[in-house]
């Protein structure tokens, strides 16, 4: 059974961020909140803890995972970003996007999407997360928490408990997120796509809700 930890969403307590961060360096895989939905996540170079969250997701090797950064700088280190694309970033950054960019060779190759070499990355808006990631010091790598026979997220952390977590080694419990996964945003090309509605805005990128 996973450890369970209340922490404030708008104030976190630095002693449980600093006990999470050491169960994700250890090999640990998390659930935890995001400014969109409840998200998996463990640490970038664990390929056990990889390959735990692609069991429980059911996800096979062209599944994009995401790198959850706290800043630009940090994204900067994944991704091949131009000057174009880094303003359309800190424009639209932080907050419930998650961006297709071509990685470099600082992303392991497990991670990438096996013919296109890219990434997803994203810099969230959301205290706990914000603080996992400055307490870590690097991305963690994530995924939206939405089990196979679902069609939304578990935004409950009581719900997620009772569904997976003898499978987890830690819930933190920051309070219901939202039902919405990310905006999916692919900058692989001139011209931004939306790839997949959700939370986050597409007007920036070129898309629209249906019905606008």
């Amino acid at each position: 059974m996973s450890q369970y930890f209340h922490i404030h969403p708008d104030n976190p307590q630095a002693r449980l961020i600093r006990q999470a961060v050491e169960i994700i360096r250890q090999g640990g895989v998390i659930a935890y909140p995001t400014d969109s939905a409840y998200a998996l996540g463990c640490h970038l170079g664990d390929k056990d803890a990889l390959e735990r969250i692609r069991r429980l997701r059911q996800l096979d090797d062209k599944h994009n995972f995401t790198l959850v950064c706290r800043d630009l700088s940090e994204l900067g280190v994944y991704a091949k970003v131009d000057n174009p694309t880094f303003r359309l970033l800190k424009a639209n950054t932080p907050g419930p996007y998650t961006f297709i960019l071509h990685a470099t060779t600082e992303v392991p190759r497990r991670l990438l999407h096996p013919k296109r070499r890219t990434i997803g990355l994203r810099i969230p808006q959301h205290a706990i997360t914000l603080a996992l990631l400055e307490a870590l010091g690097e991305p963690l790598m994530s995924v939206t928490l939405m089990m196979p026979e679902d069609k939304l997220p578990i935004t409950d952390p009581e719900m997620i408990r009772d569904r997976i977590g003898k499978q987890l080694d830690l819930i933190i419990d920051g309070g219901a997120c939202n039902i919405e996964p990310t905006t999916v945003v692919s900058l692989l090309d001139d011209q931004p796509e939306v790839q997949r509605l959700g939370l986050g805005d597409p007007g920036p990128f070129g898309g629209s809700r249906s019905g606008d």
